[in-house]
């Protein structure tokens, strides 16, 4: 079986700008979650900030045998991730899922995209 069930992503921030067209371009934090299992994932994920509680969980679903890629500006429920804060974020899955975070920064035309495997837990 490929993954684990709980995944921590410390690294967050939805930069306030971008350039380009939307929505390619617009800055962006991503989980991708991989699901090589023959169950849908159900997947629960919990932002936490460095001045207020934490939000969450918002509700995911990866189909089996698939991937999905969530955008955390799309985030809306129980509330949007607010841009320009700090923020991590802990992936819990009610299967093994595999996690991975990619950062778009289009604040100015010589974008900046990085990525890298969220931390997996017990």
């Amino acid at each position: 079986m490929t993954g684990k069930h709980t995944w921590a992503i410390p690294e967050g921030y939805i930069p306030e700008e971008s350039t380009g067209p939307e929505p390619e371009m617009e800055s962006h934090e991503t989980v991708c979650v991989l699901n090589t299992t023959d169950e849908d994932a159900t997947i629960e994920l919990t932002c936490y900030f460095t001045d207020r509680e934490p939000v969450g969980p918002y509700e995911l679903t990866v189909p089996a045998e698939r991937t999905r890629h969530f955008r955390f500006n799309e985030l809306e429920d129980p509330e949007p991730i607010p841009k320009g804060e700090d923020f991590a974020s802990v992936i819990e899955s009610d299967v093994p899922v595999v996690c991975q975070h990619t950062r778009l920064d289009s604040r100015q035309a010589e974008n900046a995209l990085l990525t890298t495997m969220a931390h997996p837990g017990e």
